[in-house]
């Protein structure tokens, strides 16, 4: 058998020089800026409520204040969901991060892997170490020999 050929590659850095990639962080930086002015627009509504609510408790029934409290708490659980709705894991960000990055991603992981088996590379890391391992050739995958010894197909 021969020696494997291994290769370090930096994504980070080829992304960052990517200009299409630079517009598509930029858009998604303004998107998330806009949504977190949005929510804070609505946090400061619920303080005002609160606030308005602190100065004329004095004056409200048992009912009103009832009625109040359960006002705010409404409105809190509101922009709660409205977080989470935008900046979830499966939020609205994250979908829109997916549409504008994923597809430049996977232009520079086919050119990897292009290059790859060109060049006779059998494993390419990330220098970076978010992605790990960005290519490996088949024949270094295990995985099927490992569940045949476990009894699985």
């Amino acid at each position: 058998m021969n020696a494997q050929r291994i290769a370090i590659i930096d994504v980070s850095s080829i992304l960052e020089e990517m200009s299409d990639y630079k517009v598509a962080q930029q858009e998604v930086d303004k998107i998330a800026s806009a949504w977190r002015q949005e929510i804070g627009v609505e946090y400061d509504k619920i303080k005002s409520l609160y606030n308005k609510y602190q100065a004329e408790q004095v004056l409200l029934s048992e009912d009103a204040k009832a009625e109040k409290e359960n006002e705010i708490m409404e409105a809190e659980k509101t922009v709660r969901e409205m977080q989470k709705q935008r900046f979830g894991p499966d939020g609205d960000l994250f979908k829109k991060r997916q549409e504008l990055v994923q597809p430049i991603q996977e232009k520079v992981y086919s050119t990897i892997e292009e290059y790859a088996t060109d060049r006779g590379y059998d494993i390419i890391f990330d220098k970076a170490g978010s992605a790990g391992i960005l290519f490996t050739s088949d024949e270094y995958d295990k995985t099927g020999e490992v569940k045949r010894k476990l009894g699985l197909k």
